[in-house]
């Protein structure tokens, strides 16, 4: 995909109405929900998922995150929590995207692809004509307790860069950006979209102060 100099910014780990307020009126163009996870911070009610998705007006996306590995199961959940995009964290063990996307019509489909190394290149091009946006995120599924999101920790830009390259789809960046290396992420990847957690919170919460410094920082790396 073409260099991208805007990105759409992605607040995720929203936690109620109040936080989601706060991402949109700073600027975010996205926010995750997150439910059931192996681990990781961010994790909401289902009700508390459909509650906010339901509050958030177009054209903000809102993403369901799931750690469902069944596509009936991911179904199940949407259909109940109404979001307008779904963002698989884990590999599909059940079912297909294909399946997903006929079963939920205008719904985004979003898959997170945990960047270990070059072979991470391969299995985005295995997905391309599947998903309707990757994300690229640090992560490490062959663990005892998954890790499938919400590290903290940088992965190596430079396969990210490349997967961007040499695909013709979105892609979102995520993994341990924050206001500081925001316009550095910019720079190198050139994604479709970024994707915040902790980089933009203080003992757990949207921290408004740096939400304000992610954006003036975004403005500043386009000069």
């Amino acid at each position: 995909m073409d260099k991208v100099l805007n990105p759409r910014i992605k607040i995720c780990c929203i936690s109620n109405i109040a936080e989601a307020k706060m991402a949109i009126k700073m600027g975010a163009s996205a926010i995750g929900l997150v439910s059931e996870m192996p681990s990781g911070p961010g994790v909401i009610s289902m009700e508390t998922i459909k509650l906010i998705a339901a509050f958030v007006p177009p054209p903000i996306a809102t993403f369901l995150l799931t750690s469902k590995q069944d596509v009936n199961d991911i179904i199940k959940q949407h259909e109940y929590c109404r979001t307008n995009t779904i963002q698989i964290c884990d590999n599909l063990t059940t079912g297909t995207h294909k399946d997903l996307k006929e079963a939920l019509p205008g719904i985004a489909i979003v898959q997170v692809i945990h960047v270990t190394g070059e072979e991470s290149i391969t299995e985005a091009l295995a997905i391309k004509n599947e998903v309707n946006a990757i994300l690229l995120d640090s992560g490490n599924q062959s663990k005892q307790v998954k890790e499938l999101g919400g590290t903290g920790r940088t992965h190596n830009w430079e396969v990210s860069c490349k997967i961007r390259e040499k695909l013709d789809i979105p892609i979102f960046l995520a993994g341990g950006i924050k206001p500081d290396n925001i316009a550095q992420a910019i720079n190198q990847v050139h994604p479709f979209g970024i994707d915040l957690c902790s980089g933009v919170r203080t003992n757990g919460k949207l921290d408004e102060i740096k939400l304000q410094q992610l954006f003036s920082n975004i403005e500043r790396s386009k000069r």
